[in-house]
């Protein structure tokens, strides 16, 4: 068995410390799990209409400021309106709320609101990167709840989900 002495030990940290240093400057490492391009500077973000056959007033303003906030929050990123480096643009395609818990009485005891949005992602630096995806995610309430009592809560749930998948599908290059 090869034993080191504090002098080896000491050279191997520092040349695997340089080594993470020139890595996390070269792939622009974040603790968030971002993944960017130094020369990545600037985002934007549309607003994302809601086209879906049941339409929530407040939420294509809620999704697309919540996708804003995400990147503005997470990224060193500008937003801008055009010309960026980093671009998104979609529409709400679905909003539905249907039983999914049915009882021996032939009555559900919990709903399941789901949102739906088509995504499209470019990246003017690296078109490799660019997709055009459609995320779906839900959320679960008592069937004995009204719809209008816990949809603001279940909305703001679902698009924390859907932003979270969409920023990691966009800049964590895992």
């Amino acid at each position: 068995m090869q034993h080191f002495s504090s002098k080896h030990l000491l050279s191997l940290f520092a040349l695997a410390t340089m080594l993470l240093v020139f890595q996390a400057c070269k792939f622009g490492y974040s603790f968030t799990g971002a993944s960017i391009a130094p020369e990545v500077k600037t985002i934007a973000i549309k607003t994302f209409p809601n086209v879906a056959p049941l339409v929530q007033p407040s939420l294509s303003q809620a999704f697309t400021e919540k996708l804003k906030d995400k990147f503005q929050s997470q990224t060193s990123l500008k937003l801008v309106k055009n010309d960026a480096d980093l671009a998104f643009e979609g529409q709400i395609t679905n909003y539905v709320t249907q039983p999914i818990a049915i009882q021996a009485n032939e009555t559900a005891s919990q709903n399941r609101l789901t949102i739906t949005v088509n995504v499209k992602f470019s990246n003017r630096t690296d078109s490799k990167q660019d997709f055009e995806s459609s995320f779906s995610r839900y959320a679960d309430y008592d069937s004995r709840l009204a719809l209008q009592n816990v949809e603001n809560e279940l909305i703001r749930q679902i698009n924390e989900q859907l932003v979270t998948d969409i920023f990691n599908k966009s800049v964590s290059n895992w």
